[in-house]
């Protein structure tokens, strides 16, 4: 599963809108992490643009973006609102695996390029896009090209749980749903949740 999923995801019993998504382990390697890292904090311009993710057109003196985050052609007023929405949606992301380094992908995000983002949009200097080019870069990347192997999706509103096996998140209604089976997923990942997330209400299931 792609951590840009949760940008669109709504629990499919009461619709509730974002969830919370716990990694327990990514397919994507820490050598991939750390090479994304490396272009952001170099800000290799040219880099990014071979890789062409963030396409930019003028048209008529206007700008237009679009990536693999905002697929559509848009403004830049538009890009930038989808952008940040996107950025924002990382709050609700808990990195419980054991690699250090999507971590720190994390965190930029959340304490670095949000607030560059808001100062960029802010100041409407949109003729200096390439000044944050490796923040759209760093975002599209990890929201896009990185994969959860193992994990959890959660609805703070009903209260369940949809685990996510070998990529794939697991979002049946309750009576598809294995009890066996995922009682021990839960059991084998319980040391990666803290205590407080199993005195909930789960459902369907809890230990």
């Amino acid at each position: 599963m792609k951590p840009w999923l949760c940008d669109i995801l709504a629990c499919p019993i009461d619709k509730f809108f974002p969830l919370d998504l716990y990694i327990f382990s990514f397919e994507t390697t820490e050598d991939e992490f750390k090479e994304i890292i490396k272009v952001y904090e170099k800000r290799d311009i040219n880099r990014i643009k071979d890789e062409n993710i963030i396409q930019i057109q003028e048209d008529k003196g206007d700008l237009y973006l679009k990536d693999d985050i905002v697929i559509e052609r848009s403004s830049i007023e538009v890009y930038l609102n989808s952008i940040m929405s996107s950025a924002n949606e990382v709050d609700r992301l808990h990195d419980k695996s054991s690699i250090k380094l999507s971590k720190q992908c994390f965190r930029i995000i959340r304490q670095d390029i949000t607030d560059k983002l808001v100062i960029f949009f802010e100041n409407r200097k949109f003729e200096k896009i390439e000044n944050i080019l490796p923040e759209l870069y760093l975002i599209n990347k990890i929201k896009t090209e990185t994969e959860i192997k193992t994990g959890l999706l959660f609805c703070e509103e009903c209260k369940r749980w949809y685990p996510i096996i070998e990529t794939i998140p697991q979002m049946l209604p309750d009576e598809y749903r294995d009890e066996k089976a995922e009682i021990q997923f839960l059991r084998t990942n319980k040391d990666l949740l803290d205590s407080a997330f199993f005195k909930q209400n789960l459902k369907p299931f809890n230990l």
